[in-house]
């Protein structure tokens, strides 16, 4: 009898500690190009084939907020962001430094991991909001 993995997938962006920062893979879809951090087995917009890709370790914020209520492995308060990766990447879920959330616009570099295995990131350019 064969037991069967409920277990849905890690929903963050596989990312790997390298000498020179981070790198970010997921997948892009070999039809239309659309770009994937989160586990697929096919495109959400096509529903075309994916094919593994690795993705810049910098981009744009999106949108930022600092969370004030308990999240399991945090303390509150903490900011995170969303950041579009350069190069057509997917947008990927960042921790930033300290509670201040980053303006949108702003240019930011995914630095590291945390211990729990989320992205961090920290602004390139530009001021804090």
């Amino acid at each position: 009898m064969t037991t069967l993995d409920l277990t849905p997938p890690d929903p963050r962006a596989r990312a790997t500690p390298a000498t020179d920062g981070v790198t970010v893979s997921g997948w892009r879809c070999q039809s239309c190009a659309y770009p994937v951090a989160q586990p697929v087995m096919r495109c959400p917009v096509c529903r075309g084939a994916v094919a593994e890709a690795t993705f810049a370790d910098a981009g744009e914020v999106w949108a930022s907020t600092c969370l004030r209520v308990r999240v399991p492995g945090y303390a509150p308060p903490f900011a995170v962001a969303y950041l579009v990766l350069d190069g057509g990447g997917p947008r990927v879920l960042v921790h930033t430094e300290g509670e201040t959330p980053l303006v949108p616009g702003t240019r930011a570099r995914i630095t590291g991991l945390t211990p729990e295995g989320d992205l961090l990131a920290e602004p390139t350019e530009g001021v804090e909001a």
